[in-house]
């Protein structure tokens, strides 16, 4: 039995609302399936990130530590940033993986692309695994970034998810998937 209601909305108009560099934001009136119009339904924009899950070859996981200003608060989690402007996801994997720990390795593969917060957003972000990760460059660092590298075992990534230590939403979907692939 088909569901009337369970179809996508009908877009009437869109106003971007805020236009910057890390931030785009555009006012939705949109049709629901019954016909009735919703107004100011709010969309952020966004071509995504990357989350590296960087294996040495002694099968240690690269992590970063890093204050993150939204929450106010220093994080540990995978490598990861936004996809620029042109740039393929694996392109931005490999980039921010070096930028952020120096650490370059086997081309990445990509193991899943998800949808970041589907309700009020546009962005997916995808999980890469780059394997045979060395130490090759310094850190370039943005203006906003001061990072330390850690390292791990696959155990100590797996401990690190179940007792919170990482505990962004999309850090532990992407090291859980990761630990899926590389057991």
């Amino acid at each position: 039995m088909s569901n009337e209601r369970l179809r996508p909305w009908t877009i009437r108009s869109s106003t971007y609302r805020l236009d910057e560099p890390f931030l785009r934001v555009r006012s939705d009136t949109v049709e629901l399936p019954d016909g009735r119009l919703i107004e100011g339904y709010f969309v952020r924009e966004s071509r995504g990130f990357a989350i590296v899950a960087a294996l040495t070859p002694e099968r240690h996981v690269v992590l970063v530590r890093q204050y993150k200003h939204g929450i106010g608060e220093i994080v540990l989690e995978l490598p990861a940033g936004m996809i620029d402007a042109g740039e393929t996801p694996a392109g931005c994997a490999v980039r921010e993986l070096a930028e952020e720990t120096g650490y370059a390795g086997d081309p990445p593969i990509l193991l899943r692309s998800l949808f970041a917060d589907p309700t009020g957003s546009n962005a997916s972000f995808h999980v890469f695994l780059i394997e045979n990760a060395t130490p090759k460059f310094a850190q370039s660092l943005d203006p906003t970034e001061a990072i330390e590298i850690e390292t791990t075992t696959i155990d100590g990534l797996r401990a690190a998810v179940r007792d919170g230590r990482i505990a962004s939403g999309s850090q532990v979907a992407a090291a859980y998937i990761a630990l899926d692939h590389i057991r």
